[in-house]
């Protein structure tokens, strides 16, 4: 069983979708329906959906090395705010839980979305 995609609520769902989609180092598929898709693998797409009141979700993603430091780049160039756990999400520190590396960071919806190396 594989999950096949999850829907992210959002004001702007193609600036979100973009967002995500340079910060992960994934592709945005522009709209697909009335969604802004964005592919994370070939079983799973986040469908970002504009509405107008949500409440803001977690989103995590165990990741290679490789993949978090250039995420983390990626996020330092951008000045986005990040944290080492997700009650410190702006105190620009990476978390080393179970011998690994792992963030925190939000997107213009509020959303908070993980990065970690270890599971």
């Amino acid at each position: 069983m594989d999950l096949n995609h999850t829907i992210v609520p959002a004001h702007d769902k193609d600036a979100s979708a973009q967002f995500i989609a340079r910060i992960l180092g994934l592709r945005y598929e522009g709209p697909v329906g009335h969604f802004a898709a964005v592919r994370v693998n070939d079983a799973l797409t986040l469908d970002f959906d504009d509405w107008d009141e949500f409440t803001t979700h977690h989103y995590a993603f165990k990741v290679t090395d490789a993949e978090f430091d250039a995420a983390f780049e990626r996020i330092r160039q951008e000045g986005v705010a990040y944290g080492s756990s997700p009650f410190a999400q702006d105190d620009m520190r990476i978390n080393r839980r179970q011998g690994g590396r792992g963030l925190y960071f939000r997107d213009a919806n509020g959303h908070s979305w993980e990065l970690l190396t270890r599971g």
